[in-house]
């Protein structure tokens, strides 16, 4: 699927969350809304990356933005990952890959020098009427909060 750009429409999605509930990016019209693609709960990237928008949502929330991080894993699993790591953002399930496919989340990539097919770790922030504000692709773990909080002016 061809990702997202600055100016397009942000496809809708409902999604389980950890906690069972059902969360829709339509839930948040009205506000800013980042989401971010990961590969797996409770791997040292994806953990470091939680931890840092853990670790930056009063800043962001107090700047209007919502975050919903989204992996392929099970809700119990990222319960666990929630509780481990005391989470304080919704994470996501998205088992089908639908919405990492309708978001450009899920394709080819390079994984140690091979090329492999999995979630393309990716950043989106969406503008208060479901516009896409700012996509970014094959994003690091490390260091990419900080970066894209450069690029918000947070």
């Amino acid at each position: 699927m061809p990702q997202l750009s600055a100016g397009s429409p942000a496809p809708d999605f409902t999604l389980t969350a950890a906690d069972g509930s059902q969360v829709s990016l339509s839930d948040h019209r009205g506000r800013h809304v980042i989401v971010y693609f990961y590969p797996a709960a409770m791997t040292p990237g994806c953990t470091k990356q939680a931890c840092d928008f853990r670790d930056s949502l009063a800043p962001l929330a107090s700047a209007g933005y919502v975050v919903l991080g989204i992996s392929p894993d099970a809700p119990a699993k990222l319960a666990k990952f929630v509780d481990r790591d005391q989470l304080t953002f919704p994470l996501l399930s998205d088992p089908d890959k639908q919405v990492m496919q309708a978001w450009g989340a899920w394709g080819e990539k390079s994984l140690y020098g091979k090329k492999v097919v999995g979630v393309i770790r990716s950043t989106v922030v969406v503008d208060p009427d479901g516009v896409v504000q700012l996509a970014r692709y094959n994003v690091k773990a490390t260091g990419h909060v900080a970066s894209l909080r450069k690029a918000l002016g947070v």
